[in-house]
C-alpha cells in the first residue's frame, strides 16, 4: 500500500502562480453580478419612471442626471445631493462594468474557438483588456457628454 502524501489532491490558490488571466476571470464574475444587481435596478428604476409618465421622468434625471454644478452643498440638501454623486459614480462604474464584461465575455468566445491559449497571448490579452475597458468608457462618456 502507498503512503500517503501530504500533498493537496486537488490544484488549491496556493499552489497556481498568480496571473493576468485568474484576475481577469475574477474581475469577469464580479462585473458581471455588478450588472446583474445594480444595472438591473437602474434599469428597473428607469423603465418604471419612463411608464409612469413625464413627471416620473423628470425625477429620475435629476436624480441621476443633474448637473452637478447644480448641487447644493450646504444644509438639508447636503445629503440628497451627496446621493446624485454617488449615483452618477455607479451609473460610470456600470458603464465600465459593461465594457469590461464584454471585452472579458469576447476573449473567452476566441478561448472558446480554440485561438489564444498561448501563454503569452493570454497574458498579454488579459493585461490590456481592462486599460481598453477603461478607455472605452472615457470614449462612451466624452461622447455623451459632448454631444
Amino acid at each position: 500500500m502507498a503512503k500517503a502524501s501530504k500533498r493537496p489532491t486537488s490544484p488549491h490558490l496556493q499552489i497556481w502562480r498568480w496571473g493576468p488571466g485568474m484576475t481577469l476571470s475574477i474581475l469577469h464574475r464580479i462585473t458581471g453580478s455588478g450588472l446583474g444587481t445594480f444595472g438591473l435596478g437602474l434599469l428597473l428604476w428607469w423603465l418604471c419612471a419612463l411608464a409612469t409618465g413625464p413627471d416620473a421622468y423628470a425625477t429620475f434625471q435629476s436624480w441621476v442626471w443633474a448637473d452637478l454644478s447644480s448641487l447644493v452643498w450646504s444644509g438639508a440638501d447636503i445629503i440628497r445631493s451627496a446621493i446624485r454623486v454617488l449615483l452618477k459614480v455607479i451609473v460610470i462604474g456600470l458603464s465600465w462594468a459593461m465594457f469590461q464584461h464584454l471585452l472579458s465575455g469576447l476573449r473567452h468566445f476566441v478561448l472558446d474557438i480554440g485561438a489564444g491559449y498561448e501563454l503569452d497571448t493570454n497574458n498579454r490579452w488579459a493585461a490590456l483588456l481592462p486599460f481598453v475597458a477603461l478607455l472605452l468608457t472615457a470614449a462612451f462618456w466624452a461622447a455623451l457628454l459632448l454631444r
